[in-house]
This record gives C-alpha cells, structure tokens and sequence, in this order.
C-alpha cells in the first residue's frame, strides 16, 4: 500500500481526458447514457496461517464515460476499501485504519490488450477483451487483510467491503468537474459480514 509508483499526469493525458469528456458530452445527446454501476456479491475471510485472506465477487460495469476514457488510452483505478471493526457492546464500534487496495485498468491500442495492474504489489496480467479484464478484476482471492495477532481474541469483529472507481489520480481540475459528472461516481454499496474464528 505504501511505496506505490504513481506516473504523473502529463499536459498531454489531460488533453486527451478533456477531448474524451468533451465528446462523450456530445455522444450522450444522441444515445441513451449507460451510467454504470459497481456490486459487491459476496465476499468471506478466512484464516491462513495466521493472515486473514479476502474472497469476494464483484460485478464492474463501466459508465459510458469510463469506457470512452479507457479506450482513448487513459487508464482507470478502481479501489478496493475494507474496514475490520471491532463490536463493542456498550460503547460505539471501534473501526481500524481504513485499507485500500488499488488496481489499475489500462488499455493498450497498439497490442490490443487491456493491463490489470495491482498497483499495491505490483503484479500485472494482460486479457486480450475488456469482459474478461473485468471479470479477472472482480474475482478476489486470498488477498491478505489482517494478521490474526493483532486481533483481541475475546472480541467479535465485523468487516465491511466497497469497491469505487477512483479519480484521486487525476489533477484537482479534472476531479472536481468529475465530482459533478454522474456516471464518474460508480461506487459500490458496502457490503458487511460477522468474522467468524
């Protein structure tokens, strides 16, 4: 999580990210908008010698915008966030530190091959269609969460999964114009279960 290699955002990828707004914006009077949307359905945790390990299914429908984006070459993060909170029966929850894993969704029109990329450890996969990087993409398995150590054992705790797709990577303009653009908000419902020990 710490240490990811960001590239900078280049005068010319905002160029290209305005011309693809601007143009989904003239498409979008034409066609009817797909809005995109992001679902959780299921996640579970189990232990693995001594690391709590995440599997869930997550359905990735792109926005029209997204998609546009995408295939002009501008790459996509999509965030997984998960809360470990602790139950507390006459005091409020107690929530850890929020963990977030990024993925990066790139297109590459010269190879014709569309780049999954963990940007948390780095590992990277390449799928020759978008269906089947998104379905790689909503199939997580074993991702360590937590070590079972730091977990007090008297305790119940419950978990708590979102997936967003996030525009932290872009510069302040961009992301403030994509804060009023609806089909840029594609943001999972949290999805919660007791862990079981």
């Amino acid at each position: 999580m710490r240490g990811m290699s960001k590239k900078p955002i280049t005068l010319k990828m905002l160029a290209l990210i305005t011309s693809v707004l601007f143009y989904s914006s003239l498409l979008a009077q034409q066609l009817p908008e797909r809005q995109g949307f992001f679902d959780i359905r299921s996640a579970s945790i189990s232990l693995n010698e001594g690391v709590f390990e995440l599997d869930a299914r997550l359905q990735l429908i792109l926005s029209d915008e997204a998609l546009n984006a995408l295939s002009s070459a501008v790459p996509l993060t999509i965030e997984l966030e998960v809360e470990v909170i602790r139950v507390r029966r006459f005091l409020p929850d107690d929530p850890a530190p929020l963990l977030t894993f990024m993925y990066e969704l790139e297109y590459r029109p010269l190879s014709q091959r569309y780049i999954v990329r963990n940007l948390n450890s780095g590992n990277q996969d390449a799928f020759s269609t978008l269906y089947s990087a998104l379905n790689n993409l909503g199939r997580i398995q074993a991702l360590p969460i937590i070590d079972d150590a730091v977990l007090d054992l008297d305790s119940d705790y419950r978990l708590r999964l979102r997936a967003r797709l996030s525009t932290r990577q872009y510069p302040a303009a961009l992301r403030f114009l994509f804060f009023w653009r609806s089909q840029w908000q594609l943001e999972s419902e949290w999805y919660e279960w007791m862990l079981e020990r």
